[in-house]
């Protein structure tokens, strides 16, 4: 007879309790991992989330002879998101639900271990909005850290396979899920929560990473007590200077107690100073779609958080999107890079949200320095006021502007944003970021909704299509592109050159000192192009449609490139799901994308598989 997974769980952690040694070095070791270009050692290659390999052997001059190196199918179907972790000899991949773990052998490519959890499929893939994907892993302390759609994070012995650990992050009968991977700090694991399609209120969480017991926890919104923030010392923008929120700053903005399900989850990335001690993140958008339900700015929605490592106390807070009337998801990553912006040295937070503007902050206050769009097309508002810091909605864009059941047309972008989760990667050579990007505009229709706990809370029904204008200037052109690939500079605010894409570019990019910036695209092909120009140098076709993550390593003197190929996700869903109405938001599996890329299953299929590429010898 099997033992109740809370037994389980609360066994192992005793267990760890007991035998676990007294200190834990696993930041420091991740970070001296992460210095040797030869590992990918965190999901976004480094603590500051750069995507950036200091790896020259493939470059701009060569990678035109770029080939497959050897390939591993993982056995599993639907969207594969996320990219391999390189940690030494060892490979460690990921699929989407069950979420397999395997960890390959770079000298003979054979499996070493792998790891199944168990899950209730019955309970768990209907809460997950766009797919069961799973955007990947993370290490430290000797140990593999899986966080599973079913909300239970998992430490793995790196070198067995072995299950170490297990705790329950959220309560998949209420909506909750995970889909986003998890990153070792000092000595913590820190994760979020999925699920504000459901009325979830988001969270950070993190846990011991020798026991798995929980050191802190911080809400998006409620009590300050709750958000973790403190009244006299947490700032934000505002009046054109870093201002104390004070107290109540998120229950103030909320009707009654909507905020008790009100979104704001944290299913993105994370990203880590150690000098300042600080984690950086996105959170999503506030339940439910329809905007006239929860009148307010909502905070704290929509916004970029600075927090304290050790405690979770909230530094600063920034919200991009007050009163989310569009879907426009704020968890995108958060990229640390210091640069000059008008003759001073920044210590820079850049941003790009799913609303069409990128964010440049200064990380150290969160002072705003730059807010730009970088899709010219964007037409939901006209500019950031730089002394406000809040959009300036254009009101024919607004949907809620004759009330509930009202159909607002040509709203650009689309709710799967000017670019979703797919991280961008910086190169410090050119000074430019790497934006894999969506072109869409949509229609959105808010209803009323009632909130039942585990049950779809969205409230607007929503078509898209192309935006059939140009990203460089935003003059309608008749272009059915869906995607684009675009070079920014984050001091400026301007686009340094956008490649057009039929589909929307849904996988992460990575750079490189070769001069080289590699991504993948829905039809399936891996692409480099010219870090400087954009021109493209290279594509070969992967067995299905890619919307992992790029990354490259070094093993035995010779760089490779690896990336995870399997169409799915919010893009892909029509596909990965068998879905074919591309109308219908309440569906919350399909959230009004099928529509728009409905021809995509003419140029690839369902698959799951892992693909290396190297030079020739």
């Amino acid at each position: 007879m099997k033992k109740p997974l809370k037994s389980l769980l609360i066994a192992s952690t005793v267990a760890a309790l007991i035998s676990a040694p007294a200190v834990s070095t696993a930041n420091s070791d991740v970070e001296s991992l992460t210095k040797n270009p030869a590992n990918w050692a965190t999901p976004l290659g480094n603590y500051a989330g750069t995507r950036y390999s200091k790896l020259d052997q493939i470059n701009s001059k060569n990678v035109k002879n770029l080939q497959p190196a050897w390939s591993f199918s993982t056995g599993v179907l639907r969207g594969h998101e996320g990219g391999p972790l390189v940690i030494g000899d060892v490979i460690y991949i990921h699929t989407p639900f069950p979420n397999t773990v395997y960890a390959l052998d770079q000298a003979t490519q054979s499996v070493i271990w792998e790891y199944t959890p168990t899950m209730d499929a019955d309970v768990t893939i209907p809460v997950m909005c766009c797919d069961t994907v799973n955007r990947g892993l993370s290490y430290g302390d000797g140990k593999i850290f899986l966080q599973q759609s079913d909300t239970v994070l998992t430490a793995l012995d790196a070198k067995t396979g072995k299950r170490v650990w297990s705790v329950q992050n959220g309560d998949p009968k209420l909506g909750m899920t995970n889909t986003q991977a998890p990153l070792v700090v000092k000595d913590m694991v820190i994760t979020g929560i999925a699920g504000g399609e459901f009325g979830v209120r988001g969270f950070l969480a993190a846990y011991d990473i020798r026991t798995g017991q929980l050191r802190w926890k911080g809400y998006s919104m409620g009590p300050d007590g709750d958000t973790l923030i403190n009244p006299s010392k947490t700032t934000t923008w505002e009046n054109g200077k870093v201002t104390k929120v004070g107290a109540d700053s998120s229950r103030k903005t909320w009707e009654g107690d909507q905020w008790k399900i009100g979104g704001g989850t944290t299913w993105g990335w994370y990203s880590y100073d150690s000098d300042l001690d600080l984690i950086y993140y996105g959170s999503g958008n506030p339940s439910t779609w329809n905007p006239t339900q929860r009148p307010g700015d909502n905070k704290w929605s929509m916004s970029l958080w600075a927090r304290d490592a050790s405690t979770g106390e909230v530094k600063w807070v920034y919200q991009m999107t007050p009163h989310d009337e569009w879907d426009f998801d704020g968890i995108n990553e958060t990229v640390l890079v210091d640069q000059k912006i008008n003759g001073k040295m920044r210590k820079m937070l850049v941003h790009f949200d799913r609303n069409g503007f990128g964010y440049t902050l200064d990380r150290v206050t969160g002072e705003l320095l730059v807010a730009e769009k970088f899709d010219k097309t964007v037409n939901w508002a006209t500019h950031v006021d730089m002394k406000s810091g809040r959009p300036q909605v254009d009101p024919a864009m607004s949907t809620e502007q004759n009330g509930e059941d009202v159909n607002t047309v040509g709203v650009c972008p689309a709710a799967l944003g000017a670019k979703n989760q797919q991280p961008v990667s910086f190169s410090p050579k050119t000074g430019l970021f790497y934006i894999s990007g969506n072109h869409l505009c949509m229609e959105y229709e808010p209803f009323e909704v009632s909130y039942t706990a585990g049950q779809p809370y969205v409230g607007a029904t929503l078509s898209m299509m192309p935006a059939g204008g140009d990203v460089l200037t935003g003059k309608k052109d008749g272009s059915t592109n869906l995607g684009q690939f675009t070079a920014w500079d984050a001091t400026t605010g301007k686009i340094k050159w956008s490649n057009k894409e039929q589909f929307s570019v849904w996988s992460g990019s990575v750079a490189t000192a070769g001069d080289v910036v590699f991504y993948g695209t829905l039809e399936g092909y891996l692409k480099a192009v010219d870090a400087n120009t954009g021109k493209e140098l290279y594509k070969f076709k992967t067995p299905s449609g890619i919307i992992g993550n790029v990354n490259t390593w070094e093993y035995k003197g010779k760089q490779y490139v690896g990336v995870l190929s399997g169409i799915g996700g919010w893009a892909g869903i029509g596909i990965a799901a068998g879905l074919d109405d591309g109308s219908d938001s309440t569906n919350s599996e399909g959230l009004g994308a099928v529509g728009a890329y409905r021809s995509l299953s003419s140029f690839t299929k369902l698959g799951g598989t892992f693909t290396v590429f190297s030079l020739p010898k």
